[in-house]
């Protein structure tokens, strides 16, 4: 399985949105299961580098 780049915020933004965008996770709360993450922590990283995730839009931005 692969990693999410949890060092880079951006990074790991665009990773999130592109599993979204193609279908492989439902949700974030979907990929946070998949890896074993706690959602407050991924939450935290995003928040580090200036993103947050939107439910509406299932993307985080």
């Amino acid at each position: 399985m692969p990693s999410l780049p949890l060092n880079d915020a951006a990074m790991l933004a665009s990773v999130i949105n592109r599993y979204l965008r193609d279908g492989e996770y439902a949700d974030l709360g979907d990929i946070c299961a998949s890896f074993d993450l706690e959602r407050g922590r991924l939450e935290e990283i995003l928040a580090g580098g200036g993103f947050a995730y939107s439910p509406e839009l299932n993307k985080v931005r």
